[in-house]
């Protein structure tokens, strides 16, 4: 079962390059909430959840502009997470059944 995929929408004006601080990277998950270590594995940041669990508990992960340092804090449609300069937006879509 996927919980998540990948779309990439950029920021900014169309007529320049992107910097990757102007990238934003839409993560659509069926599921909401969803915890904050599984956005990273989705986006394939991290080797596995493992190192996901460490990084965020490092302080290396900003929730909505906030360091986050909770594994399993919830995140909900609109949050923005960002890692390593890259900004991730949640994007929860209708699940077919």
């Amino acid at each position: 079962m996927a919980i998540g995929s990948r779309n990439k929408k950029v920021k900014g004006p169309a007529t320049t390059q992107p910097t990757p601080k102007e990238q934003v990277v839409i993560v659509e998950v069926n599921v909401e909430p969803i915890e904050l270590y599984k956005i990273l594995k989705i986006e394939n940041l991290v080797e596995g959840g493992g190192e996901a669990k460490v990084r965020i508990a490092n302080g290396e992960v900003m929730l909505n502009g906030l360091i986050e340092t909770r594994k399993r804090k919830k995140v909900y449609h609109g949050d923005e997470v960002e890692f390593f300069g890259q900004t991730l937006k949640v994007s929860v879509v209708a699940q077919d059944n």
